[in-house]
């Protein structure tokens, strides 16, 4: 029998290069995008032109410990074979910076918008639960320097003001494949000052753009009524943690512990919300607006501590891509943002890449660890860094 964890291996260290890693995003797509955003070159943009400064932004994201002359150094034989860069290209810390600022994030968030989709399909081990596409919600933070804009911005933590070594945070939150750990939706804000952006705010803005037949799972934080409605309304189907002091009557029984069960309008109490509890009990239709049939499972973890061996896709993010405790470069609140999508293109790039390689060997995806994923990309960059069209 064949070591299906090696073929997966060997298979990931076949296929994955800059070059291979940028395929993912295609120079279509990038035009596209740049074009919509209204970004594209004007004559003064003779040196660096927006499409090179968004694959490099996106390789910022692979060498975040090296300074921009380094990066575009690696860079240098992809961008050859993308036939947008003379041969004379030396460019300095100085006009990559410039680049950046006149690309600004729109670019890159409406790249995002366009490539990242779902990429396991039904061949993926653990992709689907019936004819559910699993998919989950969460959110994670990004450290960014202390300049004035960039406080300014997004402010810093709560009761940190003025604290020696405090940085503004942004916070993100993400739709990801549960397969892959591929981000597919995004939404991005303060974490800290005077009108931080929530969790449950900024996943708001993604719920109306749920798909049908995905199976949204989600903790706690971001339970509530009018969350669930907009997120169910979609046409996906949900499993949400909620807190163990929400009131959700038993209506039936059912054959495998679970129970089904009524979610309510919170402002409804009284005889009233009893009025609609008796006529879910009956079976009757409901008020969307007013009560939601639903299915209780209930459920211990007893083990919490020992329950984070399973990557997660903002773990990766986070400690992987990132890198533990590590700052982001940009200095200026537009560029940050910009930082964090190109992060989030590269990673989505990367989870596509190695589902592809475990569906093809017919294993798990989490059998291919992101961390040697990342590794081989930054290793092959200078040895085999051919851009595939």
């Amino acid at each position: 029998m064949a070591d299906t964890g090696a073929v997966a291996g060997s298979q990931l260290t076949d296929w994955i290069s800059l070059g291979v890693l940028t395929s993912f995003v295609s120079r279509d797509a990038v035009d596209e995008a740049i074009e919509a955003t209204g970004r594209g070159a004007r004559r003064s943009d003779t040196t660096i032109p927006p499409r090179v400064a968004v694959y490099f932004v996106m390789a910022l994201a692979l060498f975040a410990d090296d300074d921009y002359e380094a990066v575009a150094r690696r860079l240098a034989a992809t961008l050859d074979d993308l036939d947008v860069v003379g041969p004379r290209w030396e460019p300095t810390s100085g006009g990559l910076t410039k680049a950046r600022q006149r690309l600004g994030s729109a670019p890159l968030a409406e790249l995002f918008s366009q490539v990242a989709g779902p990429v396991a399909d039904l061949d993926t081990v653990g992709a689907f639960l019936g004819p559910w596409r699993l998919m989950s919600i969460d959110g994670l933070e990004w450290d960014v320097p202390a300049s004035v804009e960039n406080i300014a911005a997004f402010g810093l933590p709560a009761g940190r003001d003025g604290a020696p070594g405090a940085l503004p945070k942004v916070r993100a939150v993400t739709v990801s494949e549960c397969a892959s750990h591929a981000a597919v939706l995004a939404a991005l804000g303060p974490a800290g000052g005077a009108k931080p952006a929530s969790e449950q705010a900024l996943a708001r803005t993604l719920y109306p753009r749920l798909a049908e037949r995905w199976l949204l799972l989600a903790d706690r934080n971001f339970s509530s009524w009018t969350d669930w409605c907009t997120a169910a309304d979609t046409g996906a189907a949900l499993l949400w943690r909620v807190k163990a002091s929400l009131r959700l009557p038993p209506l039936r029984a059912l054959s495998d512990g679970s129970y089904r069960t009524v979610l309510i309008h919170p402002k409804i109490t009284g005889k009233a919300r009893d009025a609609l509890v008796a006529a879910a009990r009956a079976g009757e239709a409901l008020d969307p607006a007013k009560a939601r049939y639903a299915r209780l499972v209930e459920y211990d973890v007893p083990d919490r501590d020992g329950d984070g061996k399973h990557e997660i896709g903002n773990k990766q993010l986070k400690t992987y891509l990132r890198g533990p405790g590590k700052v982001l470069r940009s200095k200026h609140p537009d560029t940050v943002y910009q930082e964090i999508w190109g992060y989030l293109l590269t990673h989505h790039a990367i989870s596509a890449l190695t589902c592809q390689a475990a569906t093809a060997a017919g294993i798990d995806p989490d059998r291919i660890k992101f961390k040697r994923a990342v590794r081989i990309i930054r290793d092959r960059v200078t040895t085999d860094p051919a851009f595939s069209p």
